[in-house]
Protein backbone atom coordinates (compact mmCIF):
# COMPACT_ATOMS: atom_id res chain seq x y z
CA UNK A 1 0.00 0.00 0.00
CA UNK A 2 1.47 3.54 -0.64
CA UNK A 3 3.19 5.32 1.94
CA UNK A 4 1.63 7.93 3.81
CA UNK A 5 4.85 10.24 2.86
CA UNK A 6 4.80 9.54 -1.12
CA UNK A 7 4.57 12.25 -3.01
CA UNK A 8 0.93 13.13 -4.46
CA UNK A 9 0.62 10.40 -7.61
CA UNK A 10 -0.91 12.20 -11.06
CA UNK A 11 -3.06 9.07 -10.49
CA UNK A 12 -5.08 6.93 -7.81
CA UNK A 13 -4.46 3.49 -9.10
CA UNK A 14 -1.59 2.78 -7.69
CA UNK A 15 0.59 1.94 -10.29
CA UNK A 16 3.12 4.55 -10.04
CA UNK A 17 3.49 3.28 -6.24
CA UNK A 18 3.97 -0.53 -7.83
CA UNK A 19 6.35 0.98 -10.38
CA UNK A 20 8.49 2.51 -7.65
CA UNK A 21 8.38 -0.11 -4.71
CA UNK A 22 8.46 -3.67 -6.96
CA UNK A 23 10.90 -3.16 -9.48
CA UNK A 24 13.42 -1.68 -7.54
CA UNK A 25 15.41 -5.18 -7.68
CA UNK A 26 14.25 -8.35 -9.68
CA UNK A 27 14.05 -5.77 -12.43
CA UNK A 28 13.44 -7.62 -15.78
CA UNK A 29 16.47 -8.08 -17.80
CA UNK A 30 15.35 -8.80 -21.31
CA UNK A 31 14.78 -7.86 -24.41
CA UNK A 32 11.30 -6.05 -23.82
CA UNK A 33 11.17 -5.48 -19.62
CA UNK A 34 8.89 -2.21 -19.63
CA UNK A 35 6.44 -5.08 -21.81
CA UNK A 36 6.96 -7.82 -18.88
CA UNK A 37 6.13 -5.08 -16.09
CA UNK A 38 3.00 -3.93 -17.91
CA UNK A 39 1.86 -7.76 -17.89
CA UNK A 40 2.79 -8.37 -14.25
CA UNK A 41 0.85 -4.97 -13.39
CA UNK A 42 -2.10 -5.73 -15.92
CA UNK A 43 -1.35 -2.52 -17.79
CA UNK A 44 0.48 -1.99 -21.35
CA UNK A 45 3.78 -1.08 -22.23
CA UNK A 46 3.55 2.33 -23.30
CA UNK A 47 1.67 3.15 -19.93
CA UNK A 48 4.52 1.72 -17.84
CA UNK A 49 7.12 3.79 -19.36
CA UNK A 50 5.34 6.73 -19.82
CA UNK A 51 4.60 6.55 -15.56
CA UNK A 52 8.08 5.92 -15.63
CA UNK A 53 9.33 8.66 -17.49
CA UNK A 54 6.76 10.90 -15.23
CA UNK A 55 8.08 10.20 -12.25
CA UNK A 56 11.65 10.43 -13.60
CA UNK A 57 10.84 13.98 -14.52
CA UNK A 58 9.11 15.08 -11.13
CA UNK A 59 12.40 13.89 -9.44
CA UNK A 60 10.74 10.96 -7.53
CA UNK A 61 13.05 8.21 -9.63
CA UNK A 62 17.01 8.81 -9.88
CA UNK A 63 16.96 6.06 -12.96
CA UNK A 64 16.91 2.70 -14.09
CA UNK A 65 19.71 1.27 -13.90
CA UNK A 66 22.55 -0.43 -12.03
CA UNK A 67 23.70 -0.43 -8.42
CA UNK A 68 27.69 -1.09 -8.60
CA UNK A 69 28.77 -2.77 -5.20
CA UNK A 70 31.63 -0.18 -3.44
CA UNK A 71 35.04 -1.13 -4.24
CA UNK A 72 34.32 -3.87 -7.22
CA UNK A 73 34.46 -2.12 -9.90
CA UNK A 74 36.20 0.89 -9.05
CA UNK A 75 37.61 3.02 -5.72
CA UNK A 76 35.55 5.40 -3.66
CA UNK A 77 34.94 7.29 -0.16
CA UNK A 78 33.14 8.80 2.13
CA UNK A 79 34.97 11.95 3.30
CA UNK A 80 33.79 15.42 5.28
CA UNK A 81 34.85 19.19 4.99
CA UNK A 82 34.73 21.41 7.94
CA UNK A 83 33.43 24.59 5.98
CA UNK A 84 33.04 28.36 7.69
CA UNK A 85 29.25 28.01 7.99
CA UNK A 86 29.26 31.45 6.08
CA UNK A 87 31.26 29.82 3.14
CA UNK A 88 28.90 26.88 2.96
CA UNK A 89 27.40 27.33 -0.13
CA UNK A 90 30.27 28.54 -2.33
CA UNK A 91 31.78 25.96 -1.22
CA UNK A 92 29.13 23.30 -1.70
CA UNK A 93 29.35 24.24 -5.07
CA UNK A 94 32.85 24.05 -5.71
CA UNK A 95 32.48 19.98 -4.17
CA UNK A 96 29.45 19.63 -6.77
CA UNK A 97 31.08 20.43 -9.50
CA UNK A 98 33.81 17.79 -9.02
CA UNK A 99 33.17 14.89 -11.51
CA UNK A 100 34.45 12.66 -8.69
CA UNK A 101 31.69 13.24 -6.72
CA UNK A 102 28.08 11.55 -6.37
CA UNK A 103 26.53 12.75 -3.47
CA UNK A 104 26.94 15.87 -1.72
CA UNK A 105 25.27 17.06 1.74
CA UNK A 106 25.34 19.31 4.28
CA UNK A 107 24.56 17.93 8.06
CA UNK A 108 24.37 19.76 11.22
CA UNK A 109 27.67 19.54 12.90
CA UNK A 110 31.25 20.78 12.60
CA UNK A 111 32.08 18.54 9.79
CA UNK A 112 29.46 20.15 7.95
CA UNK A 113 29.63 18.99 4.02
CA UNK A 114 29.56 15.09 3.41
CA UNK A 115 30.12 13.92 0.41
CA UNK A 116 30.79 10.52 -1.47
CA UNK A 117 33.91 10.23 -4.27
CA UNK A 118 34.08 7.26 -6.54
CA UNK A 119 36.78 7.09 -9.60
CA UNK A 120 38.41 4.13 -11.80
CA UNK A 121 41.05 3.19 -9.27
CA UNK A 122 42.52 4.49 -6.31
CA UNK A 123 44.94 6.92 -8.07
CA UNK A 124 42.25 8.63 -9.59
CA UNK A 125 40.44 8.77 -6.62
CA UNK A 126 43.64 10.41 -4.82
CA UNK A 127 43.06 12.46 -7.64
CA UNK A 128 40.09 13.81 -7.01
CA UNK A 129 40.53 14.57 -3.47
CA UNK A 130 43.56 16.47 -3.57
CA UNK A 131 41.97 18.75 -6.53
CA UNK A 132 38.64 19.12 -4.27
CA UNK A 133 40.86 19.78 -0.98
CA UNK A 134 43.46 22.61 -3.40
CA UNK A 135 39.95 24.27 -4.56
CA UNK A 136 38.44 24.36 -1.50
CA UNK A 137 41.01 24.78 0.78
CA UNK A 138 39.32 23.30 4.16
CA UNK A 139 40.49 20.93 6.53
CA UNK A 140 38.99 17.32 5.31
CA UNK A 141 38.70 13.75 6.64
CA UNK A 142 38.63 10.38 4.44
CA UNK A 143 36.63 7.80 5.54
CA UNK A 144 37.02 4.52 3.08
CA UNK A 145 34.36 1.75 3.92
CA UNK A 146 35.87 -1.67 5.40
CA UNK A 147 33.14 -3.38 5.74
CA UNK A 148 29.83 -3.52 4.55
CA UNK A 149 26.83 -5.18 7.23
CA UNK A 150 24.11 -5.63 4.67
CA UNK A 151 23.19 -6.65 0.99
CA UNK A 152 20.64 -3.71 -0.09
CA UNK A 153 17.67 -4.67 -2.33
CA UNK A 154 16.23 -1.80 -2.35
CA UNK A 155 14.04 1.14 -0.37
CA UNK A 156 10.39 0.05 0.67
CA UNK A 157 8.29 2.68 0.21
CA UNK A 158 5.59 1.31 2.91
CA UNK A 159 8.50 1.55 6.32
CA UNK A 160 10.95 3.74 4.90
CA UNK A 161 13.69 0.76 5.28
CA UNK A 162 15.82 -0.24 2.69
CA UNK A 163 15.10 -4.29 1.62
CA UNK A 164 18.22 -6.14 3.01
CA UNK A 165 19.51 -9.21 5.10
CA UNK A 166 21.90 -8.65 7.29
CA UNK A 167 25.38 -10.10 5.92
CA UNK A 168 29.29 -9.26 6.53
CA UNK A 169 30.97 -7.90 3.36
CA UNK A 170 34.74 -7.03 2.94
CA UNK A 171 35.35 -4.78 0.08
CA UNK A 172 36.61 -7.16 -2.18
CA UNK A 173 39.29 -7.08 -5.18
CA UNK A 174 38.51 -4.97 -7.90
CA UNK A 175 36.67 -7.13 -10.76
CA UNK A 176 38.54 -7.20 -14.13
CA UNK A 177 37.32 -5.20 -16.61
CA UNK A 178 37.92 -5.65 -20.26
CA UNK A 179 37.62 -2.92 -23.28
CA UNK A 180 34.16 -4.34 -23.61
CA UNK A 181 33.50 -4.08 -19.76
CA UNK A 182 34.08 -0.72 -19.32
CA UNK A 183 32.67 0.62 -22.35
CA UNK A 184 29.92 -1.31 -21.00
CA UNK A 185 29.74 0.30 -17.67
CA UNK A 186 30.28 3.48 -18.95
CA UNK A 187 27.18 3.67 -20.72
CA UNK A 188 24.88 2.01 -18.29
CA UNK A 189 26.12 3.39 -14.82
CA UNK A 190 23.77 6.32 -15.63
CA UNK A 191 20.54 3.93 -16.21
CA UNK A 192 18.60 2.95 -19.12
CA UNK A 193 16.17 4.52 -21.88
CA UNK A 194 12.69 4.88 -21.46
CA UNK A 195 12.53 2.68 -24.61
CA UNK A 196 10.71 -0.49 -26.07
CA UNK A 197 14.14 -2.23 -26.25
CA UNK A 198 16.69 -0.44 -24.01
CA UNK A 199 19.11 -2.74 -23.76
CA UNK A 200 19.55 -2.31 -27.78
CA UNK A 201 20.10 1.09 -26.97
CA UNK A 202 22.95 0.83 -24.70
CA UNK A 203 24.55 -2.07 -26.35
CA UNK A 204 25.13 0.15 -29.75
CA UNK A 205 26.20 2.52 -27.60
CA UNK A 206 28.78 0.57 -25.95
CA UNK A 207 29.34 -1.46 -29.09
CA UNK A 208 27.64 -4.59 -28.30
CA UNK A 209 24.85 -7.11 -29.11
CA UNK A 210 21.90 -6.60 -26.82
CA UNK A 211 22.08 -10.46 -25.98
CA UNK A 212 26.02 -9.44 -24.88
CA UNK A 213 24.82 -6.62 -22.76
CA UNK A 214 22.18 -8.82 -20.96
CA UNK A 215 24.16 -11.41 -20.28
CA UNK A 216 27.04 -9.36 -18.80
CA UNK A 217 24.72 -7.67 -16.40
CA UNK A 218 23.20 -10.86 -15.27
CA UNK A 219 26.39 -12.27 -14.43
CA UNK A 220 27.48 -8.99 -12.52
CA UNK A 221 24.14 -9.35 -10.81
CA UNK A 222 25.39 -13.38 -9.68
CA UNK A 223 29.02 -12.53 -8.89
CA UNK A 224 27.97 -9.39 -6.78
CA UNK A 225 29.67 -6.83 -8.97
CA UNK A 226 25.95 -5.20 -9.12
CA UNK A 227 24.34 -5.04 -5.73
CA UNK A 228 20.76 -4.91 -7.76
CA UNK A 229 19.39 -3.60 -10.90
CA UNK A 230 16.38 -1.95 -11.32
CA UNK A 231 14.08 1.69 -10.24
CA UNK A 232 16.95 4.37 -7.83
CA UNK A 233 14.32 6.31 -6.03
CA UNK A 234 14.72 9.18 -4.27
CA UNK A 235 13.75 9.47 -0.71
CA UNK A 236 13.56 12.95 0.03
CA UNK A 237 10.67 13.40 -2.82
CA UNK A 238 8.75 10.34 -1.86
CA UNK A 239 8.04 11.86 1.66
CA UNK A 240 10.90 10.41 3.52
CA UNK A 241 12.10 13.68 4.59
CA UNK A 242 14.83 13.46 7.23
CA UNK A 243 17.60 11.60 6.86
CA UNK A 244 20.61 11.06 9.63
CA UNK A 245 23.26 9.77 9.40
CA UNK A 246 24.28 7.97 12.73
CA UNK A 247 28.02 7.08 14.22
CA UNK A 248 29.12 5.11 16.62
CA UNK A 249 33.09 4.62 18.08
CA UNK A 250 32.85 1.64 18.88
CA UNK A 251 36.33 -1.61 19.89
CA UNK A 252 37.13 -3.09 16.61
CA UNK A 253 37.30 -6.27 17.93
CA UNK A 254 33.60 -5.24 18.37
CA UNK A 255 32.47 -3.76 15.25
CA UNK A 256 31.91 -6.56 13.13
CA UNK A 257 29.26 -8.20 15.96
CA UNK A 258 27.23 -5.00 16.67
CA UNK A 259 27.19 -4.09 12.69
CA UNK A 260 25.20 -7.63 11.91
CA UNK A 261 23.12 -6.60 14.98
CA UNK A 262 22.44 -3.12 13.85
CA UNK A 263 22.06 -4.19 9.78
CA UNK A 264 19.12 -6.37 11.49
CA UNK A 265 16.76 -3.41 12.87
CA UNK A 266 13.77 -2.72 11.18
CA UNK A 267 14.47 0.62 9.68
CA UNK A 268 18.28 0.61 9.30
CA UNK A 269 20.00 1.50 5.63
CA UNK A 270 23.28 1.69 4.78
CA UNK A 271 24.75 -0.37 7.62
CA UNK A 272 29.25 0.22 7.75
CA UNK A 273 31.99 0.01 9.69
CA UNK A 274 34.20 2.71 8.09
CA UNK A 275 38.26 3.39 8.85
CA UNK A 276 38.45 6.35 11.54
CA UNK A 277 40.29 9.35 11.21
CA UNK A 278 42.24 9.65 14.19
CA UNK A 279 41.05 12.37 16.85
CA UNK A 280 39.44 14.34 14.50
CA UNK A 281 37.19 11.33 13.67
CA UNK A 282 37.00 9.00 16.38
CA UNK A 283 33.88 7.08 15.08
CA UNK A 284 33.68 3.48 12.75
CA UNK A 285 30.04 2.57 12.69
CA UNK A 286 27.80 3.85 10.72
CA UNK A 287 24.27 3.43 9.48
CA UNK A 288 21.52 6.07 8.15
CA UNK A 289 18.20 6.30 8.94
CA UNK A 290 15.22 8.12 7.00
CA UNK A 291 11.69 9.07 8.40
CA UNK A 292 8.97 11.78 7.27
CA UNK A 293 10.37 13.99 10.35
CA UNK A 294 13.40 14.19 13.01
CA UNK A 295 11.12 13.26 15.87
CA UNK A 296 10.47 9.74 14.06
CA UNK A 297 14.29 9.32 12.79
CA UNK A 298 15.31 9.31 16.62
CA UNK A 299 12.48 8.03 18.11
CA UNK A 300 13.82 4.89 16.09
CA UNK A 301 17.03 5.81 17.01
CA UNK A 302 16.46 5.59 20.57
CA UNK A 303 14.92 1.98 20.17
CA UNK A 304 17.72 0.84 18.16
CA UNK A 305 20.20 2.24 20.48
CA UNK A 306 18.50 -0.32 22.77
CA UNK A 307 18.12 -3.28 20.51
CA UNK A 308 21.38 -3.65 19.72
CA UNK A 309 23.10 -2.49 22.99
CA UNK A 310 24.67 0.03 21.87
CA UNK A 311 23.68 2.59 24.69
CA UNK A 312 27.07 2.88 25.99
CA UNK A 313 29.00 3.82 23.12
CA UNK A 314 29.72 7.64 22.10
CA UNK A 315 27.77 8.80 19.11
CA UNK A 316 26.54 11.31 17.20
CA UNK A 317 23.50 12.26 14.95
CA UNK A 318 24.11 14.00 11.81
CA UNK A 319 20.59 14.93 9.92
CA UNK A 320 20.93 16.39 6.69
CA UNK A 321 19.95 19.73 6.10
CA UNK A 322 20.76 20.31 2.75
CA UNK A 323 21.12 18.16 -0.41
CA UNK A 324 23.64 19.53 -3.01
CA UNK A 325 23.76 16.64 -5.30
CA UNK A 326 22.83 13.64 -5.59
CA UNK A 327 23.39 10.74 -8.81
CA UNK A 328 24.34 7.35 -9.45
CA UNK A 329 28.09 6.61 -8.85
CA UNK A 330 30.45 7.14 -11.90
CA UNK A 331 33.14 5.01 -11.67
CA UNK A 332 34.45 4.82 -15.76
CA UNK A 333 37.33 6.68 -16.28
CA UNK A 334 36.17 9.50 -18.77
CA UNK A 335 39.05 11.32 -19.00
CA UNK A 336 39.43 10.12 -22.53
CA UNK A 337 35.46 10.57 -23.46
Amino acid sequence: MPSPGLVPPRHDDGLDWHLLNDFQRDFPLQTRPFARIARALGCDEATVRERLASLQSRGAVSRVGPVFAPRRVGASTLAALRVPPSHLAEVAAVVSASAAVNHNYARDHAWNLWFVATAADMVALARGLREIRRATACPMIELPLLTEYHIDLGFDLASGARVRSAALTVPSTLAVLDAEKKALMAVIERGIPLTARPFHSVGRRAGLGEAAVLAQLRAWLADGTLKRFGVVVRHHELGWRANAMCVWDVPDDDADRLGLQLAACDGVNLCYRRRRAGSRWRFNLYCMLHGRDRAEVLQRLRLIRVQCGLVPFPHEVLFSTHRYKQRGASYADRRHD
